[in-house]
């Protein structure tokens, strides 16, 4: 153990508290509430009910990137005290956050209770793969990430705005992995870059749109 902090510190995190007076203090709120495994009491309920959280990763160049991972309740399953799984669903092809997984490891998870309101944040080195046997877990999923646990903490909600929940994504997979097609894949300019099982769609999901309609359409709360 390093001081009080549990070695969760490095050297210009610890400089700055030694700047601004608050070391004693970051050593306390470490102790008293950084962990290395999950709690099944207190953190493990609060978890496993979100249908949403956010995701930090890095790539092999060292930008960050946070990206929102929306699905069913139940999003990120508990597997041990020391190892969570998530599911990756269709996307936009970009594949930041599992190729950076897959180079870097390293990961930042926030999970928040917008309603209640109340937070958890875990820090957890990962991995992704195609032919993970939690695979059904999630219907639709392409792929599971595995994440164990270096930290986990509660963190202050006193600046967490309150906001009440309107209705879930109707692109959550159903219990066969279906899912609506999205409306970003009728964009014109993506058409010619649509992978196979996608291209010739747009027309019977209600034909081609502009970048210009896609943008009126999020503009109006419609995705």
């Amino acid at each position: 153990m390093e001081g009080h902090d549990r070695g969760f510190y490095t050297d210009s995190q610890k400089a700055m508290q030694t700047r601004f007076d608050s070391e004693p203090l970051a050593q306390t709120v470490a102790a008293a509430i950084m962990v290395d495994e999950l709690d099944m009491d207190m953190h493990v309920p609060f978890i496993t009910s979100r249908d949403f959280f956010f995701l930090s990763t890095v790539n092999e160049r060292g930008e960050p990137t946070v990206s929102y991972k929306g699905g069913p309740v139940g999003i990120v399953s508990v597997l041990d005290p020391s190892t969570l799984i998530f599911p990756n669903y269709d996307g936009n092809g970009m594949f930041l956050s599992m190729g950076n997984i897959d180079a870097t490891a390293k990961i930042g998870m926030l999970f928040i209770d917008f309603e209640t309101p109340n937070r958890i944040r875990v820090q957890a080195t990962a991995s992704v793969t195609e032919d993970d046997p939690e695979l059904s877990r999630y219907p639709g999923a392409t792929m599971i990430v595995r994440a164990k646990v270096d930290k986990v903490y509660l963190n202050c909600a006193r600046l967490i705005h309150k906001h009440t929940r309107v209705e879930t994504s109707p692109y959550v997979p159903d219990a066969e992995g279906n899912q609506p097609y999205p409306s970003w894949k009728r964009i014109d300019l993506v058409q010619d870059s649509l992978r196979p099982e996608d291209q010739g769609r747009a027309e019977a999901e209600g034909g081609t749109i502009t970048m210009e309609d896609y943008g009126a359409a999020l503009a109006a709360g419609q995705s």
